[in-house]
């Protein structure tokens, strides 16, 4: 279990202390620019945070890449060149911030969360990614190396599509874009879980296969933190009036946010799901109880009349018609046989066996 760092350490400080809240990580923090014109492109990892600064006022659009937010100085220095406010910093190192658009007139706040799958425990980690687009720039700050935005850089690369051929603000778009395009793969996997589970419901459910519908239904939980704030994110940056969104972003954000939307609706279809589920299980459970309490009820009713009869010559009285009878011991064995006989095909006949 990776070692937190809790927001109470941030109790009581001034706003804008920059306190890193989140996972404590040790490694190192890489810085990758990639500077490019629909010509050219020029791409390296910078060994120090002030060989990024010449990228902020060039023509061209330059896309600075920070993994690791947890040394506060080398995040402290970037705002500090990139004319950053204290706040935007504080929550680039407060790594559980909820998505967002704050809008600061020279740039665009954004925080976005990447989920990813371990499938081995079942479970869904968020990462917060935070962005800030400048009239010729994009900032991206992550937790941690290794992201969804390779075939980003591949694109840039080879001059695909036409993301060399547009401003900054469609780089922020086509990273978006591509946090919302691998949700789609979680929701796959989630789904292929989800229909396993429907299928041992209803075959063998178990205790253990409760507790895997219990876990993927507090995932969906976090998926459903996660989108929902995100399509208000994209909705205002579809909607919002800031001169830093060109006129041809708004019809590729529009996509985004019918992306987004997708999502939500797929991440309520399976809450509903393992609602189901659960309802399935408690049902099945039920009906298995109610087929046992049934067997033991037919045999306890056979059994009173049985009992009845033995109960009565169990009796010590000494003048009792039957005790003295030749036959009277196999006689009142082949009633009895005769009565339980009687009531099994009683039974059949209604349909209650």
């Amino acid at each position: 279990m990776p070692k937190l760092t809790t927001k109470s350490k941030r109790a009581g400080l001034p706003p804008g202390t920059l306190v890193h809240v989140g996972i404590a990580r040790t490694s190192p923090v890489r810085i990758q620019v990639i500077d490019y014109t629909g010509e050219r492109v020029e791409e390296k990892e910078v060994a120090s945070v002030e060989d990024c600064f010449p990228f902020r006022d060039t023509p061209t659009v330059s896309w600075i890449n920070v993994d690791g937010v947890h040394q506060i100085e080398i995040v402290e220095k970037i705002g500090r060149h990139y004319g950053l406010h204290p706040l935007v910093l504080e929550d680039l190192v407060h790594t559980n911030q909820r998505p967002k658009l704050d809008d600061y007139g020279d740039y665009l706040f954004i925080v976005v969360k990447s989920l990813n799958y371990d499938e081995l425990r079942g479970e869904v980690s968020s990462e917060q990614i935070s962005l800030i687009l400048g009239k010729n720039f994009v900032l991206s700050f992550q937790e941690a190396a290794g992201d969804d935005f390779d075939p980003i850089r591949e694109r840039i690369r080879t001059n695909k599509g036409r993301i060399r051929k547009m401003p900054a603000d469609y780089l922020a778009y086509a990273l978006i874009d591509a946090i919302v395009d691998h949700y789609f793969i979680i929701l796959e996997q989630l789904g292929e879980r989800i229909d396993l589970l429907e299928a041992e419901m209803v075959a063998n459910p178990t205790n253990d296969t409760l507790q895997r519908t219990h876990r993927l239904k507090r995932e969906m939980l976090v998926l459903r933190k996660s989108v929902w704030p995100l399509r208000e994110v994209v909705g205002q940056l579809e909607r919002g009036e800031s001169a830093l969104i060109c006129k041809q972003t708004h019809v590729f954000l529009r996509d985004v946010y019918d992306h987004t939307i997708q999502v939500i609706d797929t991440i309520e279809t399976y809450r509903d799901l393992l609602s189901g589920l659960l309802d399935l299980y408690l049902s099945t459970v039920s009906n298995k109880m109610n087929a046992v309490m049934k067997v033991l009820t037919v045999i306890a009713t056979i059994f009173i009349p049985l009992t009845f009869i033995v109960g009565i010559y169990g009796m010590n009285f000494e003048f009792m018609p039957e005790l003295h009878w030749r036959w009277g011991y196999p006689a009142i064995l082949v009633l009895m046989l005769a009565i339980g006989t009687g009531m099994l095909f009683l039974f059949r006949k209604k349909n209650w066996l």
